[in-house]
């Protein structure tokens, strides 16, 4: 059973340690900046891999400390990433950090992680999250690609056009809810309809 509760963070306003500058340290940067390109990451490691200088060049959301990791760097943060390849290490700093009630992925140790950084699909405002419950990362990566291929780009356009329309009506919550409701009802059955068309003149 999946017990995970998604949620997404404005990244940009809260405060990222990622401990490492390797390979996988490399990984997750990207994930977080390619997610939210102005996300406040302040890295630790002892040495870095050519590509993620490359990486965080230019980045001024992101913060470079060349040392080794040591407690006084979770000061002020409110979620912590290790991505070191010393296991011992990566359990130092999950165990102190909950100590301060911060949370914590541990890269390739899903018993040790408050949370996974699954797959991503982004469209315009749209964004849509894929977790395996760190069973399979490689098929969160696979439904990722396919969802970013099948969504156009112009699904945007729709969002955009949805909110001006919802801010047009009058009335309460409630019913505000039960007019979107209807208005995408509709536009799910459109979509069917041209499908169901598209799929008949393939086998004619």
């Amino acid at each position: 059973m999946n017990h995970l509760y998604p949620i997404f963070l404005k990244v940009h306003k809260l405060n990222v340690l990622l401990i490492g500058g390797g390979f996988v340290a490399t990984e997750k940067l990207e994930f977080l900046l390619k997610s939210s390109p102005e996300a406040q990451v302040t890295v630790v490691s002892k040495f870095y891999r050519p590509d993620f200088l490359e990486l965080a060049e230019g980045k001024e959301s992101v913060t470079l400390i060349e040392d080794a990791y040591h407690e006084k760097y979770l000061g002020g943060k409110h979620i912590v990433i290790t991505a070191t390849d010393d296991k011992t290490v990566n359990r130092q700093i999950r165990n102190e950090a909950k100590e301060r009630f911060l949370l914590v992925n541990v890269a390739d140790t899903p018993d040790l992680c408050d949370f996974y950084l699954g797959g991503i699909v982004t469209k315009g405002n749209l964004k849509i999250a894929i977790s395996t419950n760190g069973k399979s990362p490689t098929t969160a990566k696979r439904l990722r690609q396919l969802l970013e291929e099948v969504l156009p780009e112009e699904i945007d356009d729709l969002l955009e056009n949805l909110n001006a329309y919802r801010a047009t009506l009058k009335g309460d919550f409630e019913y505000k809810v039960k007019a979107m409701n209807e208005v995408t009802e509709e536009l799910v059955r459109r979509e069917a309809r041209l499908e169901r068309q598209d799929l008949k003149s393939c086998k004619l």
